[in-house]
């Protein structure tokens, strides 16, 4: 048995130059523009959702004091470019 997701419509409104981009795409990959929207919306609330992970993770590092002093990290910078 196949199931069929549920769908909804979003419409917005984007610049005309970001419009021709999309239709470009359409015509170099063979993929309609809903395709297209999809991959691309998909692919940045991935991205957001990991940076939100990323961000969550990087605050409760702060609050359990797990950080390295600036001054650390600065000799440690300034030690790339030298011989040591």
């Amino acid at each position: 048995m196949t199931t069929l997701a549920k769908t909804r419509s979003v419409t917005v409104q984007v610049p005309v130059h970001l419009a021709e981009k999309v239709d470009l795409m359409t015509e170099n990959l063979g993929r309609s523009r809903d395709w297209i929207v999809k991959q691309a919306l998909s692919a940045w609330i991935d991205q957001e959702e990991e940076r939100s992970l990323l961000t969550h993770e990087a605050l409760a590092d702060v609050d359990a004091g797990r950080v390295i002093d600036h001054q650390a990290v600065q000799a440690w910078a300034d030690s790339l470019s030298g011989d040591r």
